[in-house]
């Protein structure tokens, strides 16, 4: 995906309006024109996003949740790859849900796109029960934020469980989830037992799994799960998704992943 520094090159100054704050930059995203407002000083999405995009299953009509959706990836790419009738992304962090809500209306998304500020921890109540059909998750990854400098700063927040633990999001998604609705995450093996230990305490059956190789030779680095609320027991692993054929050099599925 493209990065041009539109800081750079128009003073700040973008040709949609000044959409842009200090620091920030608009980035091609290879689907339908679309474009997202990122900041590379606070955090900008990974393979990770694209990833579970890809792997995520919405049905025409559907209504989608993402939490802890960042500046918003999540829900702009399934809106450009589904016919979801509806997203909605959920975040904590006020700049990160402002650049959302600012990259939706510069796509002009904003009559299917909602980017809803506040704590995943309290989505049930800022969501009615079982009012989504699909929700999506690329969650912080680190358990412990012990000795972080600065647990507050915005990359913290996104890569250590600071402000939720995995069972939070789990919770929040089978509250959240209609009877045989889907939840999609991206997360890393080697907490992979835990995950499957908590997703079925609450429920949520997992149904689906592709690890992700960086190289055929290598260990995997993700892992992509598909869990269903009130789903039977029964498990799908998938061939493994494999990124580099060489360094550098992306495989065909992760060159379609993307669109280029």
């Amino acid at each position: 995906m493209k990065n041009p520094d539109w800081n750079k090159k128009n003073g700040g100054e973008h040709p949609d309006g000044g959409i842009l704050k200090p620091g920030e930059r608009i980035d091609e995203l290879q689907r339908n024109n679309y474009r997202i407002i990122q900041d590379p000083g606070r955090f900008c999405f990974g393979m990770d996003a694209v990833l579970l995009s890809g792997f995520a299953r919405v049905k025409e009509g559907e209504r989608v949740l993402d939490l802890g959706t960042g500046t918003g990836i999540i829900p702009i790419l399934l809106e450009a790859k589904t016919r979801a009738s509806h997203l909605t992304g959920l975040e904590i962090q006020p700049d990160s849900a402002d650049m959302a809500k600012r990259s939706v209306a510069l796509n002009g998304l904003s009559d299917k796109i909602d980017i809803v500020q506040g704590d995943i921890r309290e989505a049930a109540g800022i969501f009615p029960a079982a009012s989504f059909d699909v929700v999506t998750c690329n969650p912080p990854y680190i358990t412990d934020g012990h000795g972080l400098t600065n647990p507050e700063a915005p990359m913290a927040i996104a890569r250590h469980e600071v402000k939720c633990t995995f069972a939070d999001v789990a919770a929040a998604a089978a509250k959240l989830l209609v009877p045989g609705g889907g939840f999609f995450l991206v997360h890393r093996p080697f907490r992979l037992a835990e995950i499957i230990v908590t997703l079925s305490a609450m429920k949520l059956e997992p149904k689906r799994m592709r690890l992700v190789y960086p190289f055929a030779d290598r260990e995997p680095n993700m892992v992509l799960l598909e869990a269903r609320r009130g789903g039977k027991s029964r498990l799908t692993v998938e061939k493994p998704l494999v990124v580099y054929r060489a360094p550098g050099v992306y495989t065909d599925e992760i060159t379609d992943i993307y669109g280029y």
